[in-house]
């Protein structure tokens, strides 16, 4: 494989860690913030909104995974999806830890 395969493979791991907050909350009724609110990320975005920014994300970490030729075969391409989700989760644990107080 080359590179950009496992670059599309961290970044699949990325948009696919941030499809989960934004969805649950969405289809929960909550809202939540999102690059839409205002200001950016701190403010509250609709439910409606976060539905759609959640599935905007999975189709783009579907489409990198695909890109990125995430296999079983292929541990290294595992582990650069895995190394994704784990930034991207801790960032939005550090982002978010005041959305609810």
């Amino acid at each position: 494989m080359k590179w950009y395969h496992y670059l599309a493979s961290f970044f699949a791991g990325l948009f696919l860690a941030n499809t989960v907050p934004h969805f649950i909350h969405g289809i929960s009724g909550d809202s939540f913030p999102s690059p839409f609110s205002n200001p950016p990320g701190k403010g509250l975005s609709s439910p409606t909104v976060n539905v759609l920014w959640g599935l905007g994300n999975l189709l783009i970490g579907y489409i990198l995974f695909r890109v990125g030729r995430v296999s079983q075969t292929n541990n290294w391409s595992l582990l650069t999806l895995f190394a994704g989700i784990i930034c991207m989760s801790i960032m939005l644990s550090i982002a978010f830890v005041d959305k609810m107080h």
